[in-house]
């Protein structure tokens, strides 16, 4: 693959980077800010999810009214979101739109105006958000399940916040926050499609000429250090569900880790797609739940794999057991040739289909330089894959699945289901 790739560190500290498309006519654009949940104290709980929602609202240069049109007009495609890690606001423009889309994107991230009448309107709109989580029994469980599973840490609580911290956001409060954590150094400018390199290193030195660049430090800094996950058993009685709804959980390789190769492949064998162990054994043999599967999840400094499954609570026990057997069997036995083929085809199909996604290249652009500092090409990691054999997945396996740091979070219906630890047994 020819590698179009380019990246620039401005002297107030943005990186810039750029990846060019031939034969489009578009480009994807967006802000990353090296500031997620995780980045908080207790007390300022979801204060940059906060944030990402209360930047719509004005700015110095644009109303909430002006922000809505011009976003119209480019295509309606501005988006935004927040993980533990990060915070991001892209847009999908034309080319010939991409200057105006810049300057947008750096006055609404850079310039928000915090007026206190708009921060108590979105307090009640993420209020309502806090309520769908509620209502969504998969949301609600993981939220519950990731805060016995993190105790006393940011990766333990809820993206959102909760209603005490999020009521507490007010204009003085928000407006400290963002002056010292959305700062220069902490931006990361991505674009790909039919964009060029130089160009927009110039939009970006003129979006944000004149504003404060801040220290800016690198996230591990400021959060209360490395996770430490616990292995609870969480059984919470919800009586009004139809469905039992069960994760099974254990520590996992994290982004930066050798391993996370092949545990990526591992969790494809055990619960990956319609042809896993778990999707056969589970949904097709035993019709034991309609949905089911196995994914992992890798942040900077740990990671998580969860089994996750909805059953009837008379099935529960059955989706348990069926589901350590198959930990157990990867544990005790090296997956087939077969299997470890398809996980690898598998794998790099979805490399190479995302490839032809402008938005896909931008995001993967700006968490490369925020969690590797550097481009991972997908040449490299689809020669990395394609390396990996039988036996470093076992290897994965014996590392990561054992009875001490299994853990259980089951919601819903219960009649009665109780699981003590020996049951939890690899």
């Amino acid at each position: 693959m020819i590698d179009e790739v380019k990246s620039t560190k401005l002297p107030n500290g943005i990186a810039v980077l750029t990846e060019h498309m031939p034969g489009l006519r578009s480009v994807t654009a967006g802000i990353w800010v090296r500031r997620g949940s995780r980045h908080e104290t207790p007390e300022l709980n979801g204060m940059c999810h906060f944030i990402e929602h209360s930047v719509f609202k004005g700015t110095r240069n644009r109303s909430a009214r002006e922000i809505a049109v011009e976003t119209d007009r480019l295509g309606g495609n501005l988006d935004a979101y927040t993980t533990h890690e990060m915070t991001g606001f892209t847009t999908k423009v034309a080319d010939h739109q991409l200057g105006q889309a810049i300057d947008l994107l750096a006055d609404i991230v850079s310039h928000p105006r915090f007026e206190q009448e708009d921060l108590e309107r979105e307090q009640k709109v993420i209020l309502e958000e806090m309520k769908m989580v509620e209502d969504t029994p998969d949301e609600l469980l993981g939220e519950l399940f990731n805060a016995a599973y993190f105790p006393n840490h940011p990766l333990g609580r809820p993206i959102e916040g909760t209603p005490e911290t999020v009521t507490s956001f007010d204009h003085k409060t928000t407006v400290g926050y963002h002056a010292r954590e959305f700062s220069y150094s902490n931006f990361v400018v991505a674009a790909a499609g039919n964009v060029d390199h130089a160009r927009l290193v110039e939009l970006v030195g003129v979006a944000f000429d004149g504003c404060e660049s801040g220290a800016g430090v690198r996230p591990q800094a400021l959060d209360s250090g490395k996770p430490r996950p616990a292995a609870p058993i969480v059984i919470e009685q919800k009586g009004e569900l139809e469905q039992a709804h069960l994760v099974l959980a254990t520590p996992w390789p994290h982004a930066l880790s050798d391993d996370r190769y092949a545990a990526s492949l591992l969790a494809s064998v055990i619960g990956g797609g319609t042809s896993s162990r778990l999707w056969q054994k589970i949904r097709e043999e035993r019709g034991l739940a309609y949905s089911v599967g196995a994914a992992g999840s890798a942040f900077s400094d740990v990671g998580v794999f969860n089994i996750y499954a909805g059953t009837s609570p008379e099935y529960l026990d059955q989706v348990l057991d069926v589901s350590l057997a198959e930990l157990r069997e990867v544990v005790r036995n090296n997956v087939s040739d077969e299997e470890l083929r398809i996980a690898k085809d598998q794998a790099i199909s979805c490399i190479l289909l995302g490839l032809e996604s402008s938005s896909a290249r931008a995001g993967t652009l700006a968490r490369q330089e925020i969690i590797h500092g550097r481009r991972i090409s997908p040449d490299e990691v689809i020669e990395k894959i394609r390396c990996i054999t039988v036996d470093e997945l076992q290897e994965v396996a014996r590392t990561y699945f054992k009875s001490e740091t299994l853990a259980l979070g089951v919601l819903g219906d219960l009649n009665g289901f109780k699981v003590d630890r020996s049951r939890l047994c690899i």
